[in-house]
């Protein structure tokens, strides 16, 4: 169902999202949108997630189990860890046994400071392009979370990703399926009500996180 492309441990993973969720209507879109996410990480790139509200909260949680290991160990390559022990000798145990390999991830939500200040002196639906404007380099791609499909700064955001030059996913719900198409692949679930449409992405998001670990940490 989810490709020949992957591990057989991967393609379980996806395959068993579509199992325990009602999300038949998106199979081809969650795929597309792991290739996305496992293009930019094997390209060195980073991935940028924004979005408002309990969408803000999935940014940093997607963040988090991004940047550490998720379900697999991460420990860092013999090769990683012989450039602490050139550098640090001794002292460089600690930090080899405590460090973890993580995919590169900024939640574009964390950053207060900015988002207040672009708010109060710029726009308030446009902190989100800004940083993607700033951050964006080749290889990069942009994560965006809306319920509504609607919202003006994670719009905003798509609309400059793609200006810029890199590719974009939309997590939505059912409304306002017209701003599908700003990004290159968007991920609609068949809910409305914000809670609900809340309920699915959590194990879509959960699941492409995993899968991509898989791919990249997992046996072979």
């Amino acid at each position: 169902r989810s490709g020949a492309i992957l591990k057989d441990s991967t393609r379980q993973i996806l395959d068993t999202l579509f199992a325990r969720y009602p999300l038949s209507c998106c199979e081809r879109e969650v795929l597309g949108a792991f290739t996305l996410l496992h293009g930019c990480f094997t390209s060195g790139g980073k991935l940028l997630v924004c979005g408002n509200g309990g969408s803000a909260a999935d940014s940093e949680h997607i963040v988090g189990e991004l940047m550490k290991g998720f379900l697999l160990p991460r420990a860092l390559t013999a090769a990683q860890s012989r450039r602490f022990e050139e550098a640090l000798g001794s002292e460089s145990a600690y930090l080899v046994g405590h460090l973890q390999q993580g995919l590169p991830a900024i939640s574009l939500v964390s950053q207060s400071g900015l988002v207040t200040a672009y708010g109060n002196d710029v726009a308030p639906d446009m902190a989100f392009a800004q940083q993607v404007f700033s951050y964006a380099r080749p290889g990069d791609l942009l994560l965006g979370i809306t319920t509504s499909g609607a919202s003006v700064n994670v719009l905003h955001a798509l609309r400059t990703a793609k200006a810029v030059g890199i590719p974009s996913i939309l997590l939505m719900g059912g409304r306002n399926r017209q701003n599908a198409a700003l990004a290159d692949v968007a991920v609609c679930v068949d809910e409305s009500e914000t809670f609900k449409v809340q309920e699915l992405h959590l194990p879509i998001y959960h699941a492409l996180c995993a899968a991509v670990e898989e791919e990249l940490f997992g046996d072979s």
